[in-house]
């Protein structure tokens, strides 16, 4: 075991590496192509050694800039779902078919959805070999245009769900997923840095699809604007995909490399049960007005390009908070900020959306103000994961894929239930006498009233939990 240690610690000389057993030249050769030891021995011969500089350098740049790019492409599009259901409910071919209003919904949320649950499957495969990731980015992105290309030609409300659906559960695992892994490789000391500006092509492309795709829907309508995307989407990520590729030479990079916890007290952290059900909940309310947005704008006569711009205005606000919010994480008490955010965006969405978005400007506000409360909220995700991870970098990763599956079964969920809810509610003669007034409740005769309750109650039950877990935490340190 000190030899082990002594490997992590200190470069090994060429002689010693000479000398040593075959079992230690393999712990070695394991151990120094890991991320950890590239943080602690930066300067070590095998940075001299690899083709490319670490950290800096036109291969490492060129790298950044595609993987922004590929960001843009991936989950902007999906992001940016409620500006296309707008145009799938006002199409009769589609609305008028049964059941279209509750299938049509759910193609945003399951493409997205899936996304955020499939890292527990695909990046253990990456980790086992590393040399699938160059056939992954180019398989996933042949399968999803051509998908998508298929999607355009048919006309029935199920088809049109599953299709796109398949494009994006094959293009995430097989596209995205290499991204993160050549990134520990390129970025070492500016490992931060360069996540920051890769995650912020999700709200780049959540600002850019609204703004192009309704004046493309509605010069060249619904089926040609998908076969646009499709061959665009081709067009853009074969460039940028030349540049996605390894810094170190494959062969050395083995896996699996075995850092797992030895053992899981993790699981019996009260923090990490807390955190989890805290997230789950947030993700439920989360992403209903991410879909129903521009739908609720619709119904306020306002056009599609006027609807769109309201989720546009969420994600460039979700921009900016982000950042500051990844900053003040490191900085302030996460439960502090937890309860923040959730307390501040069930008040925005009860209040700025419930009572005052009657109007282009009032739905624009609450846009700007939901992006900047609630649009941050992953960047606390590293956080939650410090006091229960420490420095165990592989339980930090394996904690990350419990929130991004738990934020995922929130998106999945919460389409349907907010679907259900503006179908059961029907305004009663009673109710009718005191909409005189103009409310966000009232809008298409109280049609969003209780989906709107629900999504600030879903914030509201979060922070009543947060409230309860830090409770406990100060409880027990004193």
């Amino acid at each position: 075991m000190e030899q082990i240690e002594l490997a992590i610690r200190v470069p090994p000389s060429r002689s010693s590496l000479h000398l040593a057993t075959k079992d230690e030249v393999s712990i070695a050769t394991v151990d120094t192509s890991g991320p950890l030891f590239e943080a602690l021995n930066p300067d070590v011969s095998r940075h001299e050694n690899a083709p490319y500089p670490v950290d800096g350098g036109f291969a490492a740049w060129s790298f950044l800039v595609a993987a922004f790019l590929v960001e843009i492409l991936i989950w902007g599009f999906p992001n940016s779902f409620g500006s296309l259901l707008v145009a799938y409910l006002d199409d009769p071919l589609y609305s008028s078919q049964p059941h279209a209003t509750t299938i049509l919904p759910l193609v945003g949320t399951l493409c997205t959805g899936i996304m955020y649950c499939s890292g527990l499957v695909v990046y253990p495969t990456i980790q086992l070999y590393p040399r699938v990731r160059r056939y992954y980015t180019w398989i996933g992105t042949l399968v999803c245009s051509v998908s998508l290309v298929g999607a355009s030609f048919t006309t029935e409300a199920r088809l049109s769900t599953l299709t796109p659906l398949i494009s994006v559960e094959y293009l995430e695992p097989l596209a995205y997923a290499p991204v993160l892994s050549y990134l520990s490789e390129w970025f070492v000391r500016r490992r931060g840095l360069a996540n920051g500006i890769i995650f912020a092509g999700a709200n780049a492309g959540g600002i850019i699809f609204p703004l192009i795709l309704p004046p493309l829907i509605s010069r060249f309508g619904l089926m040609q604007t998908t076969r646009i995307y499709a061959v665009a989407l081709a067009l853009c990520m074969v460039p940028a995909l030349l540049f996605m590729k390894a810094r170190l030479p494959e062969s050395r990079v083995h896996g699996p490399a075995p850092r797992a916890s030895t053992n899981n007290m993790w699981l019996k952290d009260r923090r990490f049960w807390f955190f989890m059900t805290i997230n789950t909940i947030q993700g439920l309310g989360h992403f209903v007005p991410l879909i129903w947005l521009p739908t609720y704008a619709s119904s306020l006569g306002l056009s599609n390009s006027q609807s769109s711009l309201a989720l546009t205005l969420v994600n460039a606000a979700s921009m900016f908070s982000s950042s500051a919010m990844g900053f003040m994480s490191d900085r302030f008490n996460i439960w502090v900020l937890a309860l923040s955010s959730l307390v501040c965006t069930s008040l925005v969405t009860f209040i700025l959306w419930g009572v005052f978005s009657y109007s282009l400007a009032g739905i624009l506000i609450y846009g700007i103000a939901y992006g900047c409360t609630a649009g941050a909220w992953s960047s606390m995700w590293s956080g939650f994961v410090k006091p229960i991870a420490k420095d165990d970098s592989s339980l930090a990763t394996t904690l990350f894929s419990f929130f991004l599956l738990s934020r995922g079964l929130g998106n999945i969920l919460s389409t349907p239930i907010s679907t259900a809810l503006q179908h059961a509610h029907r305004q009663s003669a009673t109710d009718a006498a005191h909409t005189a007034h103009k409310s966000g409740f009232t809008v298409a005769d109280g049609r969003y009233h209780d989906m709107i309750v629900y999504t600030g109650s879903c914030f509201a039950g979060a922070a009543v939990i947060a409230v309860v877990g830090w409770s406990l935490e100060r409880r027990n340190q004193h």
